[in-house]
């Protein structure tokens, strides 16, 4: 979901979009933040529990002092990239994304060697040792992520992640998709796909098809931890129409 002007003057209460100083979107299935190219002045900003995964779009917000991330999509700490030249940052919340790995040590001294300004790290204070460590043990950034190609979609990765640098078989990417796909629908209250049924397409499938799919789902269950009775009926009628749009497509098709 994008984060429209209209939004976000509601939200901040401002007549303009330079008049925006603080910006509260917690929770609002966000996915494309582009509008914050557009927002000078903001100072605060909370975008966590979202589905953000680019940050570009703040590096234009040079007064941007708390900027809150928390539980969104970020999968590269290359995004860092985009928050190292916002001169006034000092407060970021950034823990629960996947860019955050399964080394907290690591990730915290990364982040302290390229934001070596902040005065607090995910709602824990940064000391001068700290700042000390990480530039020993820190890894510094000097690029920014690699971004989808524009024709076709699918990210071109110069430097893979330790994960995708891991040598993935069909099967386990199978067995992935096929495990995420019935978590979906067992907390939407659905049968799981059978697995020859859910075979019979997924091998067909490109490595980029397949890894885009596996973000959404990411991003998908992510989401749905927030959500409400209502919300997750909502959720399953949206579902169910689709579903039965499928199936007679698939029967005019036969």
């Amino acid at each position: 979901m994008r984060l429209t002007r209209g939004a976000v003057l509601a939200r901040a209460k401002a007549a303009a979009l330079d008049g925006v100083r603080r910006l509260n979107c917690w929770g609002s299935h966000l996915t494309d933040i582009s509008i914050c190219r557009d927002l000078p002045n903001v100072e605060v900003i909370s975008f966590s529990v979202n589905g953000i995964s680019d940050l570009e779009p703040l590096n234009q917000c040079q007064n941007l002092s708390e900027l809150y991330l928390r539980k969104n999509n970020i999968g590269s700490l290359n995004e860092l990239f985009y928050l190292k030249n916002l001169p006034r940052l000092r407060v970021l919340w950034l823990s629960e994304n996947p860019c955050c790995g399964p080394d907290p040590h690591r990730y915290r001294m990364t982040v302290l060697r390229n934001l070596p300004s902040l005065q607090k790290l995910d709602n824990q204070a940064v000391t001068e040792e700290e700042l000390s460590q990480a530039l020993v043990d820190g890894e510094e950034i000097t690029a920014p992520p690699v971004r989808r190609s524009v024709e076709n979609g699918c990210p071109e990765s110069t430097e893979p992640s330790a994960a995708e640098s891991a040598t993935e078989t069909e099967s386990e990417l199978l067995n992935f998709s096929l495990e995420e796909t019935n978590k979906i629908r067992e907390q939407l209250g659905m049968k799981p796909v059978p697995r020859d049924k859910f075979s019979s397409f997924s091998p067909r499938e490109t490595d980029c098809s397949r890894k885009k799919r596996n973000n959404v789902l990411n991003a998908i269950l992510l989401l749905m931890k927030e959500l409400d009775v209502e919300g997750l009926e909502i959720v399953q009628q949206t579902v169910g129409r689709r579903l039965q749009a499928f199936r007679k497509k698939e029967l005019q098709e036969e």
